[in-house]
């Protein structure tokens, strides 16, 4: 009867520890992502908020830079020949941007930063998107904006790349790194390597 209890109880431990096992594999595979906080922006808010999301996530700071700059000028809302004002009424317009994000296949989270115009991501966001192959990623939309929400922009990008793993986006203004920190907490998304 002893050699039964000990068989047993073998038998039970060896199953909880292989069951345990597993489960931190599992576990493991879910939390721990490499991390590109991939951003466009053209007078500087963006990019504030992209490199404070960036030191929360350990993720890697990436400027999606169009080959043209922005000016003052091209980002007048009110004047209706604006090239921002262009783009944006022109759903097909791609503008070109410099270069492109090598190794992208290293990364499992992408973030995606932008100001919102006309209520959208600006298409240099879409010449960004198109240009990398990122399906099976997991993409974030994070957004700054002076008076429109994330949700209309946010809708649109998912709609368009139907086959991307979207997570729910979050409009920045002004964050703070604790803001930031909650809502990447309330994502369920860690930095590769941390336990």
């Amino acid at each position: 009867m002893h050699k039964f209890l000990l068989v047993w109880w073998s038998v039970i431990s060896m199953t909880a520890m292989t069951y345990a096992q597993q489960k931190q594999n599992v576990d493991s595979m879910q939390t721990n992502h490499k991390i590109l906080v991939a951003y466009f922006s053209a007078t500087g808010t963006t990019a504030r908020i992209a490199e404070k999301l960036a030191n929360v996530t350990g993720g890697e700071l990436y400027a999606i830079t169009p080959v043209e700059s922005y000016t003052k000028a091209d980002l007048d809302w009110r004047n209706k020949r604006s090239r921002s004002s262009v783009e944006m009424n022109d759903p097909q317009s791609r503008p070109a941007i410099k270069g492109q994000k090598e190794n992208i296949a290293d990364y499992d989270v992408i973030f995606i930063g932008y100001p919102i115009w006309w209520n959208l991501a600006p298409r240099v966001i879409n010449t960004f998107l198109e240009s990398l192959d990122l399906k099976g990623k997991t993409v974030i939309p994070f957004a700054t904006s002076g008076s429109s929400s994330i949700s209309n922009s946010a809708e649109t990008l998912r709609t368009s790349y139907p086959a991307l793993h979207w997570k729910e986006g979050c409009l920045l203004n002004q964050a703070n790194e604790e803001i930031i920190r909650k809502w990447i907490d309330k994502l369920g998304i860690e930095p590769f390597g941390k336990i």
